[in-house]
């Protein structure tokens, strides 16, 4: 068999990488789960035209087909991957909408698959972990607030460097547009939403070609978009600016509660910038992008934003709120840069050292001794010199190599070199030590 080629956009991480991974994953669960939200899975496929129908592009999404059909079963299914999990969370909700109980807190930690040019930060198959809060009719602004509030403690449960979450209000830039007589206030959105990556020259120039904004309204979209204030100074900020509108004022008014509660609760962590907007067409209210200190240029790490008409149906309605952690793409760049890792590379605690191959048995029982005590042990793979098994540990990270004789059992810390003599009925490992930890690198 020939050596495989890499795919390029599917990360698989080094066990160390696999370990830090589940660590992660476990922390944001925990978290979740203390603010009262229930964990949900959701199949991996979805209808085509779901997938399409909020903004997304067909280009971007994955077909499923079988690879052999015939004229009786079309190799066209139909069905695609999910790109992202708010399109599945929202069908799911009209589906079970009977048997839910509202407000529906959920947080769901899945892969999703999106065909777009791999890159640092952006890959074919990604770890994502939402949180989001639905309600029927009407949901509550104070939603709104509370999201952000649960992603500052997840993140910052981990070892990561600060975060800053930049946020902003739809309702604040569709009333702007409209105030200021636009014709497409909603096609304004989108394009402003490009500045970052076009500029603020190109998108004057975009507003002028294809909305017809005068000026005067180009320049006055671009000074809505320079406003970034870490309180709620912006409002005053945008007042000046001389532009009235009913929406423009309630979106105003909701993201001034957003700024203000995180200045409470979570100082630092929110900044609100009036040019993030979001891509997609579904949200209706607050939106949200947040940045690593120092990895800016990888793009937002946790998105999202308030949705009104996505879980729709009919006369049926259950508009929510949700953010998205890109667990994959965080640990793409600090993993690649070695900024973050495992204290071992496998779950091990303890390694049974064996004296002889006649002694396997006597030391299997001792290792299942301490499995049952919750201490993960392994026995050492063959019966060699005692210096070789050490070197076995050490190379895997594990701190504990356990020495059975007929006197009872040593065990030897092998990162202080100290090695004493214990009852395996009762010892029991320092709890940083009981289970791989992540660390800054």
């Amino acid at each position: 068999m020939s050596k495989p080629t890499p795919l390029s956009g599917f990360p698989e991480w080094l066990p160390a990488g696999q370990i830090v991974e589940r660590q992660v994953v476990e922390t944001l669960r925990r978290t979740f789960e203390l603010y009262g939200f229930a964990p949900l899975t959701t199949r991996a496929v979805e209808p085509m035209d779901q997938l399409l129908r909020k903004g997304e592009t067909s280009k971007e999404v994955y077909v499923l087909r079988r690879l052999q059909a015939d004229a009786d079963d079309p190799s066209d299914s139909g069905l695609g991957l999910h790109f992202d999990l708010t399109v599945p969370f929202a069908r799911y909700v009209l589906e079970n909408a009977g048997k839910l109980q509202f407000p529906f807190r959920r947080y769901q930690i899945q892969p999703c698959w999106r065909g777009e040019r791999p890159q640092e930060g952006r890959y074919r198959e990604f770890l994502q972990a939402d949180i989001d809060i639905v309600d029927r009719d009407t949901l509550p602004a104070h939603y709104e607030v509370e999201l952000p509030l649960v992603i500052a403690d997840a993140l910052r449960a981990l070892p990561l460097p600060a975060v800053t979450m930049h946020v902003n209000n739809r309702k604040l830039c569709q009333g702007f547009y409209t105030g200021l007589g636009l014709s497409d206030p909603m096609e304004a959105i989108r394009i402003v939403d490009k500045i970052d990556k076009i500029g603020p020259a190109a998108v004057a120039e975009q507003l002028t070609a294809v909305l017809g904004a005068s000026d005067a309204q180009a320049k006055a979209c671009l000074a809505l978009a320079e406003i970034s204030t870490p309180d709620a100074s912006f409002a005053d900020r945008v007042a000046a600016l001389g532009v009235t509108d009913p929406l423009l004022d309630t979106g105003v008014e909701e993201l001034v509660a957003v700024v203000e509660a995180a200045a409470e609760h979570a100082p630092g962590l929110l900044v609100a910038d009036l040019k993030i907007a979001r891509g997609l067409d579904y949200y209706t209210g607050t939106v949200y992008e947040t940045f690593l200190a120092g990895s800016e240029s990888l793009g937002s790490i946790c998105s999202g934003g308030r949705y009104d008409n996505l879980a729709s149906s009919g006369d049926e309605s259950y508009p929510g709120v949700g953010l998205s952690i890109g667990v994959s793409r965080i640990l793409g760049r600090l993993l690649g840069r070695e900024e973050l890792t495992a204290t071992r590379t496998v779950p091990t605690c303890v390694l049974v050292a064996l004296p002889n191959d006649e002694s396997r048995a006597d030391c299997d029982r001792l290792a299942m001794a301490l499995r049952r005590r919750g201490i993960a042990t392994e026995v050492a793979p063959a019966a060699q010199k005692y210096g070789k098994q050490i070197r076995f540990a050490q190379r895997r990270g594990i701190p504990f190599v356990a020495f059975p004789g007929e006197d009872g059992v040593q065990i030897r810390d092998i990162r202080s070199g100290e090695q004493v003599p214990v009852d395996p009925a009762t010892w029991q490992p320092p709890a940083e030590d009981l289970h791989p930890r992540i660390v800054a690198g």
